[in-house]
């Protein structure tokens, strides 16, 4: 059975698990844009061979703020309570920056969505993150597993 990516990447790196339950939600929404990211990257690339160009395009309105909010409020039903928790500290944080072409609501909606998904990455629950993932593709009825 393969290693979880972020065990994996501790293991090689020599670095110790930290209890990430002490972390900020705006550090876990740091790391979850980021698998987030890498989940719908990975989701169109291996589909096929695709222009670069085009690949960018559709990857970038998935992972913005707007699609974040509307991935989160699709998802809200199905949240255990750990992550619905999740999910407010990181709504209810101060960011400092701003979301491009994003409304503030959006913008904490994402925070929030992402903040989700960094839990669950480091908490090694990748196939949380793509049953999550996969449902709010679904619900939003995005073309990307087509």
């Amino acid at each position: 059975m393969a290693a979880h990516l972020n065990e994996y990447l501790n293991d090689k790196f020599g670095i110790e698990g930290k209890d990430i339950r002490t972390y900020s939600p705006l550090t876990l929404a740091y790391i979850g844009d980021a698998i987030f990211d890498v989940v719908v990257r990975s989701i169109l690339v291996n589909k096929g061979n695709t222009a670069v160009n085009k690949l960018h395009k559709r990857a970038s309105d998935i992972v913005k703020a707007g699609t974040q909010s509307a991935f989160i409020k699709a998802l809200m039903d199905d949240l255990t309570e750990e992550e619905a928790d999740i999910y407010r500290r990181g709504r209810n944080s101060k960011p400092h920056t701003k979301a491009k072409n994003a409304t503030t609501m959006d913008y904490l909606d994402a925070t929030g969505f992402e903040a989700v998904v960094g839990y669950l990455y480091l908490t090694d629950n990748m196939d949380r993150i793509c049953e999550l993932v996969q449902l709010g593709i679904e619900r939003l009825g995005l073309d990307i597993l087509e």
